[in-house]
């Protein structure tokens, strides 16, 4: 801040602190934010979809489809998948200036879900492999959305108690 020779009294300099603070935790908020809508619906489709596919791959004998199948479907939706998060990644940067962080999201939300996840998929895969019953996937499948949409709406409330 240029003050041009001018002193500035201890109660201006509080407050332009306080401002940088504010500026601050707005752009941490806003890096925070949620994903465009289209995107959101495609992560929660594709959170919904890893179960079924891997469990198809893990599966003893071909079920529904041969092995090879299935792994084509789960290496073409990953790259799908990786793409959008570019083009998502790219029009928030355009929307908001800012680019997308994960360092400012609760790691006290986020560590659960990158542990919980992959051991929710694994586990149904394997739970399908040794019981034959698909169940396992569909039960997957759904905890899977419904934990896509709740960081969503958690993401969602974060973003509106912006300074």
């Amino acid at each position: 801040m240029e003050t041009h020779g001018v002193r500035l009294t201890p109660e201006q300099a509080h407050a332009a602190l306080a401002d940088t603070e504010h500026v601050r935790a707005s752009a941490a908020a806003l890096s925070a934010a949620p994903w465009p809508n289209w995107f959101f619906v495609t992560l929660t489709l594709y959170i919904a979809a890893i179960p079924i596919t891997f469990g198809g791959f893990m599966a003893d004998p071909d079920w529904l489809l041969p092995r090879s199948a299935w792994m084509a479907i789960i290496l073409t939706s990953a790259a799908v998948y990786l793409a959008l998060f570019a083009v998502a990644g790219k029009a928030w940067r355009t929307k908001t200036g800012v680019a997308l962080r994960f360092d400012v999201l609760p790691k006290r939300a986020t560590v659960p879900l990158a542990v919980g996840l992959p051991a929710l998929v694994v586990g149904a895969a394997f739970a399908f492999r040794a019981t034959g019953r698909p169940v396992w996937l569909i039960a997957a499948s759904l905890i899977g959305a419904a934990v896509s949409v709740g960081f969503h709406l958690a993401f969602v409330r974060l973003h509106r108690k912006t300074p």
